[in-house]
């Protein structure tokens, strides 16, 4: 991982001199459902965003879940000259929780945060639609399930994407197991035969499936051609080697996905060490490009990929875009097809199956006055 060569850079007079904090509600164009474990997702989210003001009339803006006792200790001084260089890129007292940071550095110095962040990526970063959730268990869709996984596919082609991740395991919560497994094949060809050949197919049960049925979907399925199976069930690394085995022995190309509910990127080591899992998936809110950047270090030596867990999250979504930019081992970027107006995300666009980065000063993004003026902040604190 690229050390902080820039920091030197930086003005030294530079002040945090106000840093406030606000929740950016997102909506999506339609009812997102139940997914295994959890009941409908609805039809907006939220992100806890900071904005840090300086001196300089430049500002950071970014998610941030760290504290305001964490936030205050960067007022009056220099956010970035009071951080260390190091192997794991900033450290401090708002720990992964830095993109506020990095797009204040990115600002000062004229340059994308993905050069900052080693700039070793390909110049269009892959992506793919994480919305198709059980829209046919939705009351609305009751008469026509099938129908409605066709009308999200063709959304989400006119959208940009050729890759979808496809939820599984109505039969672990919300109807008989048995039932729920054949409701999964179903949602599962009807999607490819409408689809077609060419896109991009993913499964996520959310562990709602065991290692038995994880082996009987894949037997099941081979026509089907996943690309990646992710989250079957509760992860161990012998259970992952033993699927990895079965996918071995036929031949097929799908790929080992998990890691997304892990609170402790040292949870993953394990399984990088045996090779267990192929993409990794830390979640992108919760480790922040500091966690993300170390935990795709590690897999780096091993051949291994990542892809950060981004669901919830419109912000989200643009930190990951600069990691795909950032790294060579980023497998795609989770889409949750969220938007508002209150923020201005010029040269992010979808298309083709993946996503551009705007070459701008830190991440980009801006904010609109007059609708950030209808927005009652959750803090404000001043030097």
């Amino acid at each position: 991982m690229a050390r902080l060569s820039w920091a030197d850079d930086l003005p030294r007079d530079l002040k945090v001199t106000r840093i406030v904090g606000f929740d950016l509600v997102s909506r999506r164009p339609k009812l997102v459902g139940k997914n295994s474990r959890r009941g409908v997702h609805g039809d907006q989210a939220t992100d806890h965003v900071v904005r840090i003001y300086t001196n300089t009339g430049l500002e950071g803006l970014g998610n941030c879940r760290a504290d305001r006792k964490a936030l205050s200790q960067l007022l009056g001084k220099n956010p970035i000259g009071s951080y260390q260089s190091s192997e794991r890129l900033l450290a401090g007292p708002l720990g992964y929780q830095t993109m506020p940071l990095w797009d204040l550095a990115g600002k000062v110095l004229k340059k994308p945060v993905y050069e900052l962040l080693g700039g070793a990526g390909p110049e269009r970063v892959p992506v793919y639609d994480g919305s198709i959730y059980f829209s046919d268990l939705l009351h609305s869709y009751a008469g026509k399930p099938m129908e409605r996984f066709k009308e999200e596919i063709d959304m989400g082609l006119a959208a940009g994407h050729r890759a979808f991740k496809v939820k599984i395991g109505r039969g672990a919560k919300w109807m008989p197991v048995e039932d729920g497994y054949a409701r999964d094949l179903r949602v599962l060809r009807t999607i490819r035969s409408h689809g077609g050949r060419d896109i991009i197919i993913g499964v996520d049960a959310n562990s709602g499936y065991d290692l038995k049925r994880a082996k009987r979907l894949l037997t099941d399925l081979p026509d089907i051609n996943l690309a990646f199976v992710e989250e079957l069930f509760p992860e161990t690394v012998e259970e992952c080697l033993e699927l990895k085995g079965l996918i071995a022995e036929h031949g097929w190309k799908t790929l080992l996905a998990d890691g997304e509910t892990q609170g402790d990127l040292e949870a993953c080591k394990p399984f990088i060490e045996a090779r267990a899992i192929d993409i990794l998936q830390g979640d992108m809110n919760r480790f922040g490009f500091e966690g993300i950047l170390t935990e795709a270090g590690w897999a780096r030596p091993q051949g291994l990929l990542v892809a950060p867990h981004n669901w919830g999250s419109l912000v989200g979504f643009y930190m990951q875009l600069h990691v795909g930019r950032a790294i060579s081992n980023f497998y795609r970027a989770e889409h949750d097809p969220l938007s508002n107006h209150v923020l201005i995300a010029d040269g992010y666009t979808i298309r083709e199956g993946s996503a551009t980065v705007p070459n701008a000063p830190g991440f980009g993004l801006k904010i609109d006055p007059e609708e950030f003026a209808n927005i009652r902040p959750t803090f404000d604190l001043k030097a």
